[in-house]
């Protein structure tokens, strides 16, 4: 073999290596990028569900809460929000409000004894606790997929295919400010 051909070999194979490098490259972050549209799509189907039990908890508490509108109409209100949110963004500032306004639903009930005895109103608030967890599960996982997809479009050799691609960061979850404020429990001694 001639010096020439070993060279040309050396250089095939250095170009199809560098080849299957990126090649190994964008299929990686496809896949983070796909983990990512997934996870928040799993959050999705669970807030479109809450969604749904909505009206049936309003009207099964209509029937027992007739000085609680401001209330019932918070909860409305929320799922309105909900409804016209599309950005993570959007959709976390909307479940924080309807969160508070479940949350105050549910304190409110309490002085309702025929509401809480209600058999629905009963599965409705499990259905719709159970549902909070689930979220509040598929949040982390999402800002995980989030979080590993940000730090590998931001690594190198990930950022130059990633650039090529226009792929952008992503928005974590987050709750709205007003959720950290310490709720200010005091115990009677």
């Amino acid at each position: 073999m001639t010096t020439t051909v070993i060279i040309l070999i050396v250089l095939g194979l250095l170009i199809l290596g560098a080849i299957l490098y990126l090649v190994t490259i964008y299929n990686g972050l496809v896949t983070v990028k796909n983990n990512v549209e997934k996870s928040w799509s799993n959050i999705d189907v669970l807030l479109k569900q809450r969604f749904d039990e909505l009206p049936k908890l309003v009207t099964v508490c209509e029937r027992y809460m007739k000085h609680e509108a401001e209330t019932l109409e918070k909860v409305t209100k929320a799922r309105n929000m909900m409804s016209g949110a599309h950005s993570v963004n959007e959709k976390g500032k909307a479940d924080g409000f309807l969160t508070d306004a479940l949350k105050s639903l549910f304190a409110v009930s309490e002085s309702y004894p025929e509401l809480k005895a209600d058999r629905t109103f009963g599965q409705l608030q499990g259905r719709i606790s159970e549902l909070e967890s689930e979220i509040a599960d598929r949040r982390e996982l999402y800002n995980s997929t989030v979080n590993i997809y940000n730090i590998r479009i931001e690594q190198l050799p990930d950022v130059i295919v990633a650039s090529i691609l226009s792929y952008k960061a992503k928005e974590l979850w987050q709750i709205a400010p007003e959720e950290r404020k310490d709720p200010g429990i005091k115990f009677k001694s």
